[in-house]
């Protein structure tokens, strides 16, 4: 079993309502457990600011599976909660799913790259990861409590307590 980091945003379709599915979706994935889970953040849209403000967790899990396969997982997971891929990026979506880290791999790939290549500019992902891993040290030997100390807020506010499903 490795340890792995899911990124989860929505901002369309009752957007707290869709991270609590798909806590629910990881929980429920083979060979997996889903460990823990962060509050609920808001946080403004990147790209396109002409589309609602998402909300934003982080989620720890377990699992056997192999990267490839826990992507299929996760792109079956916002297909079924509605997401539509465009060719535009950063707008609106029910479920963004993102493999934040596969334990300390790296892989560069046409369909995965991990560590995700934003997560260290993005405050709706460092903070919620920091909620639940305030020790981690990224593949690249950074602490994250550095980076959360470096990055701004950019108007971040918690909305809800940790949950686990």
């Amino acid at each position: 079993m490795i340890d792995v980091y899911i990124g989860l945003g929505s901002n369309l379709t009752l957007p707290e309502k869709q991270i609590q599915a798909a806590y629910a979706s990881l929980a429920r994935l083979p060979d997996t457990v889903l460990i823990k889970c962060s509050s609920l953040y808001k946080s403004q849209p990147m790209g396109p600011q002409d589309q609602p403000d998402y909300v934003n967790a982080v989620a720890l899990i377990e699992t056997a599976l192999s990267p490839e396969s826990l992507l299929q997982h996760t792109q079956l997971i916002e297909n079924q909660q509605g997401r539509i891929r465009k060719a535009s990026r950063w707008g609106p979506r029910t479920l963004d799913l993102d493999m934040l880290l596969f334990g300390l791999q790296r892989i560069d790939n046409e369909h995965l790259t991990v560590p995700h290549s934003g997560m260290k500019q993005r405050e709706f992902v460092l903070y919620p990861l920091f909620e639940i891993a305030p020790d981690l040290i990224l593949p690249c030997g950074e602490k994250l409590a550095n980076l959360v100390m470096t990055c701004p807020i950019n108007g971040l506010q918690k909305m809800t307590n940790s949950v686990l499903i």
